[in-house]
């Protein structure tokens, strides 16, 4: 949708004509009722919210109680600013998204307004905010436990202290994208989420290659409701943090081992293994969906070289969904040119089906 400036907005009121309980006629912007009101906000863009905000004081009160998802993803100049405006007002917000593109923006003054403003914040997307320190993550600790999904990926200013001290207080994460934030996610941090974070459900710690076993281990072992988790570029895990994986969190759906060279056979074995383990728990439970019967899914094994084909067939064996045929990759192996024999379900039918036809 166009953005509408302020002269657009007053022409769209001309065209107006509400009547109300059969005698009222709507002549003023103030005279819109909130419902309609915040029904005509959710068609617009966050551009041209900020600016209906701004038409009377009776849009700007019913905007600011209503408005509930933010994204400022567009703003290239004057982020910081902005957010120091908006944060006071739109206390409500419980989905806002500040991810930078070109340049870092934002500043641990303008955080700190958010998290002094916006307690019900569940949602923040801060990636790729550079100039941010853990000033800012302990300011979110104290002013926004209802955190349910944070993105920091990007940040490399935060450190392992301030990740420990947020984990304390948002207990309530489910999905945390610490890619690239090479200071904060440490196996020290780590250790302390799993413990903290019971119910987190996803993870990025791609290219954070201060992460080790032990980090990985205490994810594993505090939070057995992990669905992903990626450790692409985690130079330092060994099979270890795999066989963990495997046998404790049971709901793995997709996990992301690009260049972990020090993975090998027995990390492969154990994933398989795990499916029959999963299998088993399944006999116990009256009800399982479909989507928690399928188990892993996706599965990223790209440059690890020291793997050998049986291996990783048993795994593809165990895992249908698991897939290397053309247009339905959820299995990567590029770079491991001794496992090109290697196939999913799909390719282990194609000849038969192929020689039916003939």
């Amino acid at each position: 949708m166009s953005t509408m400036q302020g002269d657009e907005l007053n022409f769209f009121f001309d065209k107006l004509v509400v009547f109300g309980g059969g005698s009222r006629v709507i002549t003023e912007w103030k005279d819109i009722p909130m419902e309609l009101l915040m029904r005509i906000v959710c068609l617009l863009d966050d551009r041209t919210v900020i600016v209906a905000s701004g038409v009377c004081s009776g849009w700007r009160d019913a905007i600011c109680l209503g408005l509930t998802h933010l994204s400022l993803s567009w703003c290239t100049n004057n982020m910081n600013n902005l957010m120091l405006s908006l944060a006071p007002k739109f206390t409500n917000l419980r989905v806002l998204n500040l991810r930078q593109k070109d340049k870092p923006l934002l500043d641990d003054n303008a955080v700190e307004t958010i998290a002094n403003n916006c307690h019900d914040l569940e949602d923040l997307d801060l990636s790729k905010s550079f100039k941010l320190g853990d000033q800012s993550l302990n300011a979110l600790a104290r002013g926004c436990p209802e955190l349910t999904k944070l993105n920091i990926s990007g940040c490399s200013g935060f450190s392992d202290h301030g990740l420990k001290f947020l984990s304390s207080y948002c207990r309530k994460l489910k999905v945390l994208n610490l890619c690239g934030c090479v200071n904060a996610a440490t196996d020290k941090a780590l250790k302390a989420i799993g413990y903290n974070c019971r119910q987190l459900e996803s993870i990025n710690l791609g290219w954070c290659e201060g992460v080790g076993d032990v980090g990985v281990m205490s994810l594993a072992y505090g939070c057995p409701g992990l669905h992903a988790i990626d450790l692409c570029g985690c130079v330092f895990i060994t099979d270890e943090s795999v066989i963990a994986l495997a046998n404790n969190c049971l709901h793995l759906r997709s996990l992301g081992l690009y260049y972990c060279q020090n993975i090998t056979d027995r990390a492969m074995y154990a994933l398989a293994h795990s499916r029959v383990k999963n299998r088993h728990e399944v006999l116990w439970e009256s009800v399982k969906t479909r989507c928690e019967e399928e188990g892993l899914m996706n599965l990223n094994i790209s440059q690890c070289t020291a793997l050998t084909p049986p291996a990783v067939q048993a795994l593809c064996d165990s895992f249908p969904a698991l897939h290397t045929c053309p247009g339905r990759h959820s299995l990567i192996i590029s770079g491991c040119l001794n496992l090109t024999s290697v196939h999913c379900a799909c390719r282990a039918i194609t000849p038969y089906s192929r020689s039916a036809q003939v």
